[in-house]
């Protein structure tokens, strides 16, 4: 039996133990099961990605496995980025978070000034044979920054005035992403707006950062035409001359029943479905692997998001536990919105569904950003809790 003083003096003594913070932790608590759900989406992506991008591949006078090969390239470098990244201390981030929203607002200047355009968008700059998206740093970005934000002024939470104060640099970054790249600065408003969320402790003070937020998305949508017509397609797949797209992934869709064609199978992507291997590589899913396979890759999500959560309620601190929200806000947010355009229950955008569609820059910072949860999983103590449960 260990006495009930022996207890509290070791859990005293493993407290002062952290209170020597170094820059490199090992051991405690590494969350397994996040790591294998990961590794599972991001090979069944690279096999999607091969077979919804082979036809175009050829087409296009390279290889079937071009696209394949380049993603599997960027997910090894994002698996050796992440594993270096949970290994740093987290509490380490916050020192350089105001040097990240200062970079991500730099690049979001550079990309209108020489970045390259695509469907009406300029969001990439290019890099040799790599096309460089700078806003996926955004989103990294303004989950440190706004968590170390709502933790070290805490008191700014009380008003609205203050939360707008706070959120002054993010909102700056927002506002050039949005300028060239609505549907990023959405899911980086949203980011930004669900980690207030959970750190503010009044309600009512919020409501004017999300009416501002929506007004905002509002007139950028209005004010811009391909925008404006991206809503017609909506309303009107059929009649609207954009619907094109819209169309042909409800095909897919439609196509693909219970079981699905087979993986390799799809009709759609044989030059009718624009972007198969990209932003609308869920319709492909669909149509090969049918209505069950699409459900499974959705319980992957909500596995991985259910896993995270345990992380932010079991984090060593509110630091900790507000990154990791921000990370699940991501990876949910983005995956509801591709789903959502894939079966046109909201307007198209260009927004990838997390780990599984073709996209270098949006793997490996996305993969970064579970580095980032499995750090602060390295800090939790699980058995530490349960001792001071049973005291």
């Amino acid at each position: 039996m260990i006495s009930v003083d022996r207890t509290s003096q070791e859990i005293s003594e493993s407290s002062g133990r952290r209170k020597k913070e170094s820059f490199w932790v090992s051991g405690g608590y590494f969350d397994y099961q996040i790591l294998f759900i990961l590794i599972v989406l991001v090979l069944f992506g690279i096999l999607m990605v091969f077979s919804s991008s082979s036809y175009r591949a050829v087409i296009n006078g390279v290889d079937s496995a071009y696209y394949a090969r380049r993603q599997a390239i960027f997910a090894l470098l994002g698996f050796v980025a992440m594993m270096i990244v949970s290994k740093v201390n987290y509490k380490f981030f916050q020192h350089f978070s105001v040097l990240l929203i200062y970079i991500s607002i730099a690049l979001s200047i550079v990309v209108l000034v020489i970045g390259t355009a695509s469907n009406g968008a300029t969001r990439w700059i290019p890099i040799g044979p790599i096309h460089f998206q700078p806003s996926e740093i955004a989103k990294p970005a303004i989950i440190i920054y706004v968590a170390h934000a709502c933790v070290k002024q805490s008191r700014l939470l009380n008003n609205l005035l203050g939360i707008a104060k706070m959120c002054a640099l993010p909102l700056i970054a927002i506002v050039f992403i949005a300028s060239e790249n609505l549907s990023t600065a959405v899911v980086c408003f949203a980011i930004m707006f669900i980690i207030v969320f959970v750190a503010s402790p009044r309600f009512w003070n919020l409501v004017g950062l999300f009416v501002g937020g929506v007004a905002a998305a509002i007139l950028a949508i209005t004010t811009v035409g391909y925008r404006g017509a991206r809503i017609d397609a909506w309303l009107n797949p059929e009649t609207s001359e954009n619907g094109f797209q819209t169309m042909q992934s409800l095909y897919a869709i439609g196509s693909g029943g219970l079981f699905g064609k087979g993986l390799g199978q799809s009709i759609q992507k044989m030059g009718f479905l624009p972007e198969p291997h990209n932003d609308m590589i869920f319709s492909v899913i669909c149509e090969e692997l049918g209505l069950f396979g699409a459900i499974g890759v959705i319980l992957l999500f909500a596995f991985l998001i259910y896993r995270c959560r345990y992380i932010a309620n079991n984090a060593a601190d509110s630091f900790g536990g507000l990154i990791v929200t921000g990370v699940i806000a991501h990876i949910a947010i983005q995956m509801i919105i591709n789903v959502a355009v894939v079966t046109n229950t909201i307007p198209n955008t260009g927004v990838t569904l997390p780990f599984v569609s073709y996209g270098g820059t949006s793997l490996v910072f996305m993969m970064i950003e579970i580095g980032m949860v499995l750090s602060v999983s390295r800090q939790i103590r699980p058995y530490e809790k349960k001792i001071a449960k049973e005291m």
